[in-house]
């Protein structure tokens, strides 16, 4: 089984946002489905399901956490708004933090 990349080839895709990959100079948000059956790695003709979990699994394996996800989930669980302002008017990004020994932080 392959994971196809569906529609007319000249169907314009935008990809929501683009992290400029290494060797490239310029954003490249938009594209279109002959594009993407063409040249990108994850999902061109060709590649099987298999193929893709195995590459999916051991990428993201290396990979850290985004720098920003704690505030950007924060702000994008309220569509775009910060949240609501605290009594002394400043508005706040809370990080969670989980101690491996809760009774040691006392």
């Amino acid at each position: 089984m392959t994971i196809p990349v569906t529609g007319p080839a000249l169907l314009p895709l935008g990809m929501c946002h683009d992290y400029k990959a290494p060797g490239r100079d310029t954003y490249a948000w938009e594209t279109t489905v002959h594009e993407e059956r063409e040249n990108n790695v994850h999902v061109k003709e060709g590649v099987s399901e298999g193929a893709f979990v195995a590459m999916r699994t051991a990428r993201d394996a290396m990979l850290s956490a985004p720098r920003l996800l704690l505030p950007s989930i924060q702000v994008n669980m309220r569509a775009g708004k910060f949240p609501p302002a605290h009594s002394n008017g400043v508005r706040y990004l809370t990080i969670p933090v989980k101690f491996r020994n809760a009774e040691a932080v006392h």
